[in-house]
Formats: C-alpha cells, sequence, structure tokens
C-alpha cells in the first residue's frame, strides 16, 4: 500500500498510538472500555453489505470511521486507527488509515531497572503475560481529505491472514464493544435497585433477545458501573477513611487497607476490628461473604465476612466496600482479609452465585471447600424459569423437593433427570449450568464438609442477616457509619444475653440419660436444645446390628414405621468412633439421631470427646482448654491445625503485651519462653514426650529410659545393676506424681469454671448498667 506524495514542507505524519495500549502498558484489552469513545454504528442507506472502495466518500473522518467499523462487524474482525498525516499550516488531519487490530507486530518494551509502576514492578516483569493478538494483517483502509472537505477512500485491502470471528461472537471484538444510552439507562435503574453485574447482564440480555444484541460483555458493565460509582462517590468517601484511621490511631490491632486503581482513585476498602479479628480465631471454620447489601445513592455493594459463634448467632470477621467488582479486586480484598486473619484460611467459604467470586476464590483459597448460597440460586430461579413456574404450578415444589430431600448423590441424578424430562428442560441453558456446578450448592454433596449450620435443608440464620435492619437501600457513607456502630453494638447485647442465660438457667431435661445431663452442662442454651431434640428422637428409631468384623460394627437405622428411609452407621467400639450415612456430625458438629440411637443401644451413656466440639459449647471463647483432648477423628475440629495455632497465637500475644510492660517483667518472660523454647525442642525431639527428671538432674522418658541429659553437668548414664531399682523407683515417684495431678487438675478445672462464670456475670452486670444509664 502506497500513500500519494506529499509536500513535507507543509504536512507531518504521526502514527496513532490509541490502538496500542497492550504494547505500551501491562493493561489487560478487555478491562479497558471508554464508554465516552462510544457511537451508534454508521450504517449508510441503500445496501447494507456493500464493502469499501477505492474511491468511496464519506462527509467526514467519523462517518468514514463508523462505516469501516460496522463493516468489520459484519465480516467479523476488530479495528483501529493506524496512521495519521497533519497539515504543518493548521495542524488538521488530512490523512487517515484505518487497519485491522492484528496489523502489525508486537513491540517487546525495553525493561528498565527502578521502581516501575502501573503494571510492571520494579524488576521489569508483568503481573499477567498477555496473548500475543499481533500477526502481521495486512487489511486496511486509508482516505485522504479533498479539497471539497469530503474525505476519500484511496486504498482499500480486504485480505486477512487469520481467521474470522464468527457473528455469535463479534460483540467480544473490542471496537464493537459499545454500551448505548438505552443500555446504560437501564444499567443504572437495575444497579439502583441493588443488582449486581451478573443479574443486570442477564437482564440485557433477555432485553435484547441474546448476548449478541447487548453489544458489549460482561466486563464493560461492570467498568461502566465502576466509572458511575466512581463519579458518584465524589469526596464522601473521606468520611469513612477518616473513620478507619481514627479507630486504628485508637487500637493498633484495628485493620483496614485501601486498594487504589490505575488512576490512583480509591477503589476498595477493607477493615477488621480487634473484636472481628479475635472472633474468628474462635469461630473462623466456615466463612460467609456476602455482596447483597448496595447503597442507592452510591450503588456501592458492602460485603462482610460473617460465621457462626457458638449460640448459632451471626458473628462479623470483617468488611468490604467494593466500588470494582472485577477479579483482580475479589483476589485482592480475599488475600486482604486473609492477612487480617493471621493468614488461616477457613475450612468452608459461602458466596453469592457469582462467576468473578469462584475465580477469585480457586486463587486465594485453593484448599477451601467453596459453596454457593442455595438460596440465591433458588431466587434467581424465580427469574430465569419465570414463564416454568407461570405454566407448571407444581414444579417450584418439585425442584426445591429434588434439591433439598435427596439423600445421596444418586437419587439426587435420577430425581433431577425425571424433572427435566418431565417438563422437557434438557435444553434449558440456566439449569445446564447450576447442574454443571451442583457439588457447590446442592445439600447431598456437601455433607461431608463443616459449614456450622443444623439444618441442612433450612436457611441459615447468618445468611445475609448481620447488618439487616442496618444497612438498607437508602444509607449514605456518613450513616452507614453510625449505623455500623449499632449494629455492632446489637450483636453484642444479644451475645452477652445468650451466654446469661447459658450460664444462669438451668435447661428442662426430658429423659433420665447422663449424656442429656452431660451435654446441658456443656452445651451453650441453643445448641443443647438442637442436642436434645435429636436425644428425644432416637426413642422412636431402631437399630438393627448388619455386620460385624470384630472391630467396626455396622448398623441400619430407621424410624419405627418407616423402614423405607434407611441410615447406615459404622461404630468403632474400641476407639468409640462412628460415623452416619447422613454426614449430620461433619456437615454441623453436632451428633445425629442416628449415631445417637446406636449409642443407646450399646449402652454408651455419655458423648465421647472427639464429638463435642468445643465451638459449641459455653466455653468456646476461653482461651484455656478445659476439656480432655479428642482422639484422631479426621473431621474432629478441634483436633484441627487451625485451631491449635490459633490458640498458641492467641496465648503468647497477650504473654507478649504484659512483658513489654517494663523493663523487669520483659526480662522474666523473655527467660520463661527461653525455657519454654528449651522444653518443646526436648519434647520434639522424645516423639511430642517432655522428659523427667529424678533427684540427681537426669532426665528420663516418660517410660523410665534414661536419655542421656545431663541438666546439671553431674553424674554418669546408671549401669545395668541399679537400672532395675531406679525404675521401681521412678515408676513409685511417676504414680505419686499421678496422683497429685489429677487432684491438682480437679481443683484448676473448678477455679477456671468459677472464673469464667464470674467474668460472664460482671459482663451482664456491666451491660445491664449501660442500658440503665442509656433509659
Amino acid at each position: 500500500m502506497e500513500f500519494e506524495p506529499l509536500n513535507m514542507e507543509n504536512e507531518v505524519i504521526e502514527f496513532d498510538m490509541g490502538g496500542l495500549e497492550d504494547d505500551a502498558v501491562d493493561i489487560d484489552e478487555d478491562d479497558i472500555f471508554d464508554a465516552s469513545h462510544a457511537r451508534d454504528l454508521y450504517i449508510p442507506e441503500g445496501d447494507t453489505n456493500l464493502e469499501p472502495y477505492v474511491g468511496m466518500e464519506f462527509e467526514s473522518e467519523e462517518a468514514a470511521k463508523a462505516f469501516y467499523n460496522s463493516y468489520a462487524r459484519r465480516v467479523g474482525f476488530s479495528t483501529r486507527v493506524s496512521m495519521s498525516r497533519r497539515s504543518r499550516r493548521d495542524g488538521a488531519i488530512i490523512q487517515r488509515s484505518f487497519v485491522c487490530a492484528k496489523e502489525g507486530f508486537r513491540v517487546e518494551k525495553e525493561k528498565t531497572c527502578g521502581g516501575g509502576g502501573g503494571g510492571g514492578g520494579g524488576d521489569g516483569k508483568v503481573k499477567r503475560p498477555r496473548a500475543v493478538t499481533r500477526v502481521g494483517c495486512k487489511a486496511m483502509m486509508a482516505l485522504k481529505i479533498q479539497d471539497s472537505g469530503k474525505w476519500v477512500v484511496t486504498a482499500f485491502d480486504k485480505d486477512h491472514n487469520h481467521e474470522l470471528v464468527p457473528q455469535d461472537k463479534v460483540h467480544c471484538l473490542r471496537s464493537h464493544r459499545h454500551v448505548s444510552g438505552s443500555a446504560k439507562a437501564l444499567i443504572d435503574t437495575l444497579q439502583a435497585a441493588g443488582m449486581g453485574p451478573s443479574g443486570i447482564m442477564s437482564v440485557l440480555v433477555k432485553e435484547y433477545g441474546g448476548v449478541t444484541n447487548v453489544g458489549f460483555t460482561e466486563r464493560d458493565c461492570r467498568n461502566y458501573m465502576r466509572s458511575c460509582r466512581q463519579k458518584t462517590l465524589g469526596g464522601d468517601t473521606q468520611i469513612l477513611l477518616d473513620y478507619l484511621r481514627h479507630m486504628h490511631a485508637e487500637n493498633p490491632a484495628f485493620f483496614y487497607a485501601v486498594q487504589g486503581d490505575e488512576d490512583q482513585c480509591m477503589s476498595n476498602i477493607f477493615w477488621a476490628d480487634q473484636k472481628a479479628r479475635m472472633n474468628y480465631t474462635y469461630f473462623g471454620d466456615t466463612i460467609t461473604f456476602d455482596t447483597t447489601y448496595r447503597s442507592n445513592r452510591y450503588r456501592l455493594p458492602f460485603a462482610p465476612f460473617t460465621g457462626v459463634n457458638h449460640h448459632g448467632h451471626p458473628v462479623l470477621f470483617g468488611c468490604a466496600f467494593l466500588v470494582n467488582e472485577s477479579e483482580p479486586s475479589f483476589i485482592w480484598l480475599f488475600n486482604t482479609w486473609l492477612t487480617a486473619m493471621s493468614g488461616r484460611p477457613p475450612v468452608s467459604i459461602t458466596t453469592d452465585h457469582d462467576r468473578v467470586i469462584r475465580a477469585a476464590i480457586t486463587q486465594v483459597f485453593p484448599d477451601t471447600r467453596h459453596r454457593f448460597c442455595k438460596w440465591h440460586i433458588f431466587k434467581e430461579g424465580q427469574e430465569k424459569l419465570a414463564h416454568v413456574f407461570l405454566d407448571h404450578p407444581n414444579f417450584e415444589a418439585e425442584f426445591h423437593k429434588c434439591v433439598n430431600l435427596t439423600e445421596s448423590t444418586d437419587e439426587f441424578e435420577s430425581c433431577w433427570l425425571s424433572l427435566i424430562d418431565a417438563y422437557h428442560l434438557r435444553d434449558n441453558e440456566w439449569l445446564l449450568s447450576i447442574y454443571n456446578a451442583r457439588n457447590q450448592w446442592v445439600p447431598v454433596y456437601l455433607r461431608s464438609t463443616f459449614f456450622a449450620e443444623m439444618s441442612i435443608t433450612q436457611r441459615s440464620d447468618s445468611m445475609n442477616s448481620y447488618f439487616d435492619g442496618y444497612i438498607n437501600a437508602s444509607t449514605t457513607l456518613q450513616l452507614f457509619v453510625k449505623q455500623y456502630e449499632k449494629a455492632l453494638e446489637s450483636r453484642h447485647e444479644k451475645e452477652v444475653k445468650a451466654d446469661y442465660e447459658t450460664m444462669n438457667t438451668t435447661p428442662v431435661l426430658k429423659t433420665p440419660s447422663p449424656m442429656e445431663k452431660q451435654a446441658a452442662d456443656l452445651y451453650t442454651r441453643k445448641l443443647f436444645i438442637k442436642f436434645q431434640d435429636e436425644l428425644v428422637e432416637t426413642l422412636t428409631f431402631m437399630a438393627t446390628k448388619m455386620e460385624d468384623d470384630g472391630s467396626v460394627t455396622k448398623y441400619r437405622v430407621s424410624k419405627f414405621g418407616d423402614d423405607h428411609r434407611l441410615y447406615i452407621v459404622k461404630f468403632n467400639v474400641i476407639e468409640m468412633k462412628a460415623t452416619c450415612s447422613c454426614q449430620t456430625f461433619e456437615f454441623s458438629g453436632l451428633l445425629c439421631r442416628h449415631i445417637l440411637t446406636v449409642f443407646r443401644v450399646t449402652n454408651v451413656l455419655t458423648l465421647p470427646s472427639q464429638y463435642i466440639l468445643k465451638r459449641w459449647t459455653r466455653n468456646a471463647k476461653s482461651g484455656v482448654v478445659l476439656e480432655e483432648r479428642p482422639g484422631d477423628l479426621l473431621n474432629s475440629y478441634r483436633e484441627s491445625h487451625t485451631v491449635r495455632y490459633n490458640s498458641l497465637r492467641h496465648e503468647a500475644l497477650k504473654y507478649v503485651d504484659e512483658g513489654a510492660k517494663n523493663i523487669e517483667l520483659y526480662n522474666v518472660a523473655m527467660d520463661a519462653l527461653q525455657n519454654a523454647a528449651k522444653k518443646v525442642s526436648l519434647a520434639k525431639r522424645n516423639g511430642g514426650k517432655l522428659p523427667i527428671t529424678n533427684g540427681s538432674g537426669r532426665e528420663y522418658s516418660v517410660d523410665g529410659i534414661y536419655t542421656g541429659g545431663d541438666q546439671w553437668g553431674l553424674g554418669q548414664p546408671q549401669t545395668s545393676d541399679d537400672k532395675d531399682k531406679k525404675l521401681e523407683e521412678l515408676s513409685r515417684e511417676l504414680d505419686r506424681a499421678n496422683r497429685k495431678c489429677e487432684v491438682y487438675r480437679a481443683n484448676l478445672l473448678a477455679v477456671l469454671k468459677d472464673i469464667e462464670e464470674q467474668k460472664l456475670q460482671l459482663s451482664v452486670k456491666v451491660q445491664n448498667i449501660k442500658l440503665g444509664m442509656k433509659d
């Protein structure tokens, strides 16, 4: 392709780099969408299949650009501006070249030393390698302005050296993605009503009759929503930032972080106070991340991280405001939250049914079981299947029954297939998509994971409820700070009240079972009632022995008169371990009626320690573990590495705070820590057992075998002649020590229990005084 000769004294050539962002900086093409440059597509009158030709005239440069882009859309490629020539006299553009977006080849940036900015780091590396998109395509259209003011095509090449994009995917090409004025108005309306990007795109696809007719992607929708939020927010974010800075200044344990976008503007905010971080050490086994709270004025998603405390109440683990809901933003948020929670990921997490959130969780929490909120999917189904619900009144009830009441994966698969065949829904795209993700929301696929919920079929009280009544569609940032404080105070009062009722009232026992009395003394009131219901139900169940291999006995458990619903319980009486096919204990942390039935018929009168999760007991927030350590039950929460880590960390931090108050306490604390480190190291060398010493200072294992240590540097190893005598002496000393330890332990448990009760009573009194002062 050649241009006509020009008088270089009066004209200058320039290259338009607007289409080369991916070569210039580390930016994903799909992340960029400037709505201000979007215009309606130009379609010439007459033949809509017309292609450019040399000599073709246009009224303006913009008309030519719109026509070439419209032609590119029909053919299946994306366009950009490649080169321009300006007049030296007045600077006006006199020649343009529009090319295929795959024209040319990528120019590698020179790596420089030093600080670097934007997408790169100081080492010159990009965050994510970008796919090569330039393949040297020669397709183009060149134009030149005439003396008449019109633009004429001077060169045209229609041949491409790459495959063209089919029409059902052409809307994904960058130059054809355009948020029209009508789409913006609809997005604004739906966003103000609290709908997220995924939901808005679903409405747009339905409104425009297909995704290809929408004209842009979900990423463009997210970017448009983000730009609107940032413009609307203005300086109001300063109110929230000032509040967070003030809280951090008052208490350094108050954690907050702010993410900036490419324009160095505020993007997302996260914070967690000291109480939220401490609560995570007690109840951080399962969390819920909820993005359904949205402010009408700012259209800004407010996303709290919540869990479930020992009373079954929602408990807060941190909060976020999201200006940008892209995958990188969620990755930043989850990593920031994980840092605030000492880097310990949860066992399970529940979120909205959102593709972007799922992708972020896969990266940040690879070992955490991710669940979609079932009730959000049901709500989504009311929209997606509205026509089915209208035509078939019984479908919704059968749909819920299939999801909630099936007892095995085989039963669910069979029920689902029968349901969609009965209503001719095999080709329904939404049903197919949620079926493909069934292991992330259908209860029967999730029972083996702990979610701290008492019922698999009922909705959790913690889901979308912590800020109910405090944050709504009209809450501004200025009002939010006040409402946030009120919500925290209200939740604290409810917890204090539940603690008081647990400690100062006695539940009514319904059976003479020692196990019920034991549970009443251990569990919080709400959890005891749940356990009591399961225990009472055992009176209507029967357990029949099926197999016995000498170590594990298998029982068939069913309700009297309901033999078609069977449960299989496997019980190892030596290790006191039991599992049930319903997996209620794995899911909720409380034993099911089926295992309790087997305990009843095998004369197990009290709960084995491994089936009492500390997180459900009245001492859940105690820094001291009062119960015996559980066995090796795989799913026992108290034996998890996370809990051991958090408990040790909690105790160590209290020790550090006390030891740093003055130099004297510091020296004492440092000596104690060094001695403790030696003991831990010694126990580690002895297989987890701490050696004991006799009067001579020599070290022995708990089995009485000399370990070779000589604490004082005195004495020699025992000879074979006096070995028996020493073993007998040590055995007597060990027996006396064990008896003393039992007495001391019993006294200590009693004292610690009294302390816990007194602390709780004092807390309740203080709270009552505060409430009285308010009145």
